[in-house]
């Protein structure tokens, strides 16, 4: 069994169905887990009460002063931030790109880009002194080519593509793993009910999709360097 035992992970959109699911996989090994979500009664309502391996704080991630925050923090509890697993991100679709609006490619942009900027110009140059870290970030196997009407959400999710090969070519020498989970549909109620003429059989669950991320944080993937691995089940 994979061990991340006495590791420190943060985990970006913690509240969602993936960060619940990567939690507790991740927990399961014996992770310290730092938990963090702009919603913090979302974050309440998935992490009910207090356990020594784990802080959740609400944070937004527009704010790097936030994501500072809380990781000087940990740094005094649990110690240095081990991984960092990327997760927070949004989806819209409906438009075609000549009908797109400003508000709309701004938000996938913030949400999907922008956090990661921002997660990880606070947590990289740590890394970087500890000599040690992993980091995985969300993309999307809809990124691997133009999609009608989802215009600003390829672009964003081939941001996060892109940018992981990027740091991976930068921190490979530093002792920083940098790789990519690219899933198709991931199997929540919310895309049940949202797709209810699809068999849901094919799709990928949150569990399967966890252990993967769990492989790329562990010390079995460290030859693993800026991989960006489709995760899609029979999708």
């Amino acid at each position: 069994m994979l061990s991340l035992k006495n590791k420190t992970v943060l985990i970006t959109g913690a509240a969602g169905n993936l960060g619940r699911s990567v939690a507790a996989t991740f927990g399961a090994t014996g992770a310290n887990l730092v938990l963090v979500d702009q919603n913090g009664a979302a974050l309440d309502a998935a992490y009910p009460g207090h356990e020594g391996n784990r802080v959740k704080r609400p944070v937004n991630l527009m704010v790097p002063d936030e994501i500072e925050a809380v990781v000087t923090e940990v740094e005094g509890g649990f110690g240095q931030i081990d991984a960092l697993v990327a997760l927070a991100g949004g989806f819209h679709m409906g438009e075609a790109v000549h009908s797109l609006s400003v508000d709309k490619w701004d938000l996938m942009m913030n949400l999907n880009v922008r956090t990661l900027l921002h997660s990880t110009a606070v947590v990289v140059p740590k890394m970087i002194k500890n000599g040690y870290g992993k980091i995985v970030t969300i993309g999307a196997n809809a990124a691997s080519q133009g999609r009608a009407n989802m215009g600003a959400y390829i672009a964003a999710k081939s941001a996060v593509i892109r940018l992981t090969e990027a740091m991976s070519l930068e921190l490979r020498g530093e002792g920083v793993n940098v790789n990519c989970v690219m899933p198709s549909i991931i199997d929540t109620l919310e895309n049940r009910i949202a797709m209810p003429a699809i068999d849901p059989k094919n799709w990928v669950s949150p569990e399967k999709l966890a252990n993967v991320i769990l492989f790329l944080c562990s010390e079995e993937a460290s030859a693993v360097h800026g991989a960006c691995i489709p995760v899609v089940g029979l999708s």
